[in-house]
């Protein structure tokens, strides 16, 4: 897991996802945030890096 990745992160995204307009997720390898990701998403590929390492808010969660 990227070092930025942090439970307050983790929260401000989660918090976004249940009463924002955005879905966010962050990707495990090299700590980009991505859009338009389902909260409970797994595995999606990373837009910067090319990881398929990007998890949505709950997913996150769980890997903390």
């Amino acid at each position: 897991m990227h070092k930025s990745i942090t439970f307050d992160r983790i929260e401000a995204i989660m918090q976004e996802s249940m009463y924002g307009l955005s879905d966010q997720g962050i990707c495990l390898d090299c700590g980009a945030e991505a859009y338009g990701v389902e909260p409970d998403a797994f595995e999606y590929e990373c837009e910067s890096c090319g990881e398929y390492k990007v998890c949505g808010a709950e997913g996150l969660l769980l890997s903390f």
